[in-house]
């Protein structure tokens, strides 16, 4: 396929890498080679229970979202958004953050980067302003479903002005490991997974590269397109 109802722009570590080991075999997914795979055995945790809580991450890949999806404007192409995309990553520098950390946001559970953070922040911007001009602007029923959760009056400029309510200072990057579970089945969830991510939360988190995504329709899987390396 050469295109795709949206694209987005994402951190996804490398298959190869121990944290996109660990990404793919907890969502039982390959997002490079778009593959199942069989998925991690984590003490604690029924296989069965595990697949049904992760099915929402699991359509997306492991990722961490830099630029949210977007369909491309009329007159834009996958090919030219590719050139875009290439020419501002060597222009940009690979992020350093502290670790990650295991944390509930709101009723999922993600890894997340701990301080300094900024930059990382700096980045996501920088992607969603300067490859604005691809992205077919969002109608009103699609601005109206992100309003129905209730939104700040600064996400509601960023809705209005990118088409998503948190970037710029809303944007807080996440790793998301699970649908949204109640109480006790997050706790349950964080106590078995803790010591599993423990040995990928002992080194800096650093983004190197960014990957375009791309979203079939219907439904189906998130489709890795293409890796760039920042900095050239």
């Amino acid at each position: 396929m050469s295109d795709y109802q949206r694209y987005a722009l994402y951190y996804a570590p490398s298959s190869q890498s121990a944290l996109g080991r660990f990404g793919d075999t907890w969502l039982g997914r390959d997002a490079e080679t778009g593959n199942d795979i069989a998925h991690l055995a984590i003490d604690g945790l029924d296989g069965g229970e595990i697949v049904a809580a992760t099915t929402s991450p699991v359509r997306y890949g492991f990722h961490g979202t830099l630029k949210p999806p977007f369909a491309l404007k009329d007159g834009q192409t996958r090919s030219g958004l590719e050139v875009a995309i290439n020419d501002l990553a060597v222009r940009l520098t690979p992020v350093r953050c502290g670790p990650l950390t295991l944390k509930a946001i709101g009723r999922f559970l993600a890894l997340v980067p701990t301080e300094p953070v900024g930059e990382l922040g700096e980045l996501a911007a920088s992607l969603v302003r300067a490859l604005d001009d691809f992205r077919e602007p969002e109608d009103e029923a699609a601005m109206n479903k992100r309003r129905a959760v209730g939104l700040t009056d600064r996400q509601e400029a960023c809705l209005v002005q990118w088409g998503y309510p948190y970037v710029m200072e809303e944007f807080r990057f996440h790793l998301t490991l699970t649908n949204k579970l109640d109480a006790e089945q997050a706790q349950r969830f964080e106590t078995a997974l803790r010591p599993v991510v423990a040995p990928l939360c002992q080194d800096p988190f650093i983004v190197s590269d960014i990957c375009l995504f791309g979203d079939p329709g219907d439904g189906k899987p998130f489709r890795f397109l293409k890796r760039f390396s920042l900095g050239g």
